[in-house]
């Protein structure tokens, strides 16, 4: 079941991230965090209030406030570290999140046998090609790499908070409200503050009938996000964190073969050769 859920969080994460980047480049960065958490979280308090999820209330929660913190800041820096780009350093950068979850198994004692040892080096190598690094050529800013490196931190750090959030399902569905609303809470004070600064809300081209049109892709972004961090959270629960945690972090070959599908972007030598090295990795993890 682990690596069931696991695999069904990477899958769910490579979705959204490609769906998350389309939508950016026709509105700002934070309208489509703020505008994909509020659907997200009307969803969730229906869900909530109809399997009586409030009943489950307690200090485990704070777990999923700090998530909520913690992410709309990750996601924020990785999209800004993509801007500096290039693309090609910064984007395997940020999978390098799950080092954290990992280290935190380590630390708990949880101790995996060779094959999964093995699993996990070789899935990391292929998540981390399958991202096209650009190994030469365009100058890298620091700024650009600390920004990488502060996201890839925030992602793990969402994965490990939001496996401690809840102990049952419904308790689940009420932690996952709470990290969206904590989602909104910083997305929205972030906005707010860029729209003072002279920045906009809005597209330039458009305004709000944009916003308005791309409600559903919005919605599905959010959703999806949703999703993953349960499916994770349910990954976690039910077998070590070392394998969950690597096997959810194969979203970035999600997003590469999304992109290869839909927009027609050819995989890079270095991102075939990544995809196929995390599927190795997953199946020696799945068959450890």
């Amino acid at each position: 079941m682990t690596a069931l859920f696991a695999l069904a969080t990477g899958l769910m994460w490579g979705l959204a991230d490609f769906g998350g980047g389309l939508l950016t480049r026709r509105m700002p960065a934070l309208t489509v965090v703020v505008a994909s958490q509020c659907i997200a979280a009307v969803v969730l308090g229906t869900v909530v209030l109809a399997t009586g999820g409030w009943s489950e209330a307690g200090p485990r929660l704070w777990f999923a406030v700090a998530a909520g913190a913690v992410g709309p800041v990750a996601m924020l820096s990785f999209y800004k570290a993509l801007a500096l780009g290039p693309m090609g350093v910064v984007s395997p950068l940020g999978s390098l999140g799950v080092a954290v979850p990992v280290g935190v198994g380590l630390l708990v004692g949880e101790r995996p046998g060779l094959p999964q040892f093995a699993g996990v080096a070789v899935a990391v190598a292929g998540i981390v090609l399958a991202g096209g690094p650009q190994l030469r050529g365009a100058p890298v800013q620091r700024q650009a790499v600390v920004l990488a490196l502060l996201a890839a931190f925030g992602f793990g750090a969402v994965m490990a908070l939001i496996s401690e959030a809840s102990t049952t399902v419904t308790g689940l569905f009420l932690a996952l409200f709470v990290q969206r609303v904590t989602n909104i809470a910083v997305g929205g004070t972030a906005l707010y503050v860029s729209v003072r600064r002279g920045g906009s809300a809005l597209p330039e081209e458009g305004g709000i009938g944009v916003v308005r049109a791309a409600l559903p892709a919005l919605a599905f972004v959010g959703l999806a996000d949703v999703a993953a961090n349960g499916t994770y959270a349910l990954a976690a629960q039910h077998g070590p964190v070392t394998v969950a945690a690597v096997l959810a972090s194969t979203y970035p070959v999600v997003t590469a073969l999304a992109a290869r599908g839909v927009l027609g972007e050819r995989l890079r030598g270095v991102q075939a050769a990544g995809a196929g090295l995390a599927l190795l990795g997953t199946l020696l993890l799945a068959t450890g």
